[in-house]
C-alpha cells in the first residue's frame, strides 16, 4: 500500500479484514481506513455474509477500482460480480504456477531456479485471473522463504504501482487538451 501511495496514485480508501499494519499506515498517511472484521477463522466462517459487508463497504465509499495486497480473506463469487474486471491482484509467483498464499515456499520446496511476482485481475477462483504483468525474480542459492520473499517484495513494490497506473489509464484514459 506504501508503494502505490508513494507513487501518487490516489487511494481513495483502505479496506482490511482486521488491525494490521495496514491500517496503520492509512491513519499515518492520512488516508481513510475501514476494517471489516471476520467473524471468525473456522469452518463457521460465513464467507457469503462477509463478502457482502465488504462489497457495502466499498460501495458506500463509491470505489470503482480495487488494487488488492495482501488481502487474505477468500472472498465469495459476489464480490467479483460486483467489480467484475476490477480488481487487481498481486501474487508472489509467476502465475500459473505456486498459487495460493505459500507461493514463495512452494517455489522453493519445487527446486525452482526462478519464480517472480504477478499482477493479475482477481476472479473467484484463487490466482486465475487474466495476468496484467509479470516478472521474473531469480532463486538464488541460499535463498530461504524470508530472503527470497523480500526481493519479490522489491519488484512488487514497482511493478504493482506501474500496472495499477496503467490499468487506471485504460480505465480513464485522459484526453488531450487541444493547443
Amino acid at each position: 500500500m506504501q508503494a502505490i501511495v508513494e507513487t501518487g496514485i490516489t487511494v481513495d480508501l483502505v479496506l482490511v479484514d482486521r488491525a494490521c499494519l495496514a491500517a496503520s499506515l492509512a491513519d499515518g498517511l492520512g488516508l481513510n481506513a475501514v476494517i471489516v472484521e471476520r467473524s471468525g477463522f473456522g469452518a463457521d466462517f460465513d464467507r457469503s455474509a462477509y463478502s457482502d459487508e465488504v462489497v457495502e463497504a466499498l460501495h458506500d465509499h463509491e470505489i470503482e477500482v480495487i488494487a488488492m495486497a495482501g488481502f487474505g480473506t477468500i472472498l465469495a463469487p459476489q464480490f467479483f460480480d460486483a467489480f467484475a474486471g476490477r480488481v487487481l491482484n498481486t501474487h508472489p509467483a509467476l502465475l500459473p504456477s505456486f498459487i495460493g498464499w505459500h507461493a514463495v515456499k512452494a517455489a522453493l520446496d519445487f527446486g525452482v531456479k526462478v519464480t517472480g511476482c504477478t499482477v493479475h485481475l482477481a476472479t473467484p477462483e484463487v490466482d486465475a485471473g487474466p495476468i496484467l504483468a509479470q516478472e521474473a525474480v531469480p532463486v538464488l542459492d541460499g535463498d530461504d522463504e524470508t530472503s527470497l520473499h523480500e526481493r519479490i517484495k522489491a519488484v512488487e513494490r514497482r511493478l504493482y504501482p506501474d500496472t495499477i497506473r496503467a490499468f487506471l489509464a485504460s480505465c480513464h484514459p485522459i484526453e488531450e487538451i487541444p493547443s
